[in-house]
């Protein structure tokens, strides 16, 4: 990939995480932290279709945070040495919320048009260190 494609490819992914993730004004200040439900998806994508795939991959993310109450953040990003190894930090409100986010539209228009892209995927649930810090990350953000 020369360095034109590296520098498109970058600065759309650095958009979808700015459209991806809820300023702080749409962050729910009462938030339980101890429902959140936090997950790190690694996908590898066939060459053939890595920005066939992005392109889709970047409407689904943005979708989900803007229509869904419960999808906090969807941050789409991929490996320097290996573009087609694709990372999602996801955070919702809740396991229901995370359960809402399968059944909708958008994601089953992702899922559907993408399976034939994937060649690997593994769910991790993770939790977080330090939650009550997630307010400010996206506080910074919005500046």
């Amino acid at each position: 990939m020369n360095y034109l494609h590296k520098f498109i490819a970058l600065s759309l992914l650095i958009s979808s995480f700015l459209q991806s993730c809820k300023n702080q004004d749409q962050v729910n200040v009462s938030l339980d932290t101890e429902k959140l439900k936090v997950r790190i998806a690694e996908i590898e994508i066939a060459p053939e279709f890595r920005e066939e795939y992005l392109s889709i991959l970047r409407e689904e993310s943005e979708a989900s945070v803007r229509l869904e109450p419960g999808v906090i953040c969807i941050y789409p990003m991929f490996q320097q040495d290996n573009p087609n190894l694709i990372r999602l930090l996801e955070i919702y409100e809740s396991e229901e919320a995370y359960q809402s986010h399968l059944q909708t539209p958008h994601f089953k228009h992702y899922k559907g048009t993408t399976l034939k892209m994937v060649k690997s995927l593994e769910l991790i649930d993770v939790e977080a260190i330090d939650p009550e810090s997630m307010s400010a990350i996206f506080l910074k953000l919005k500046s």
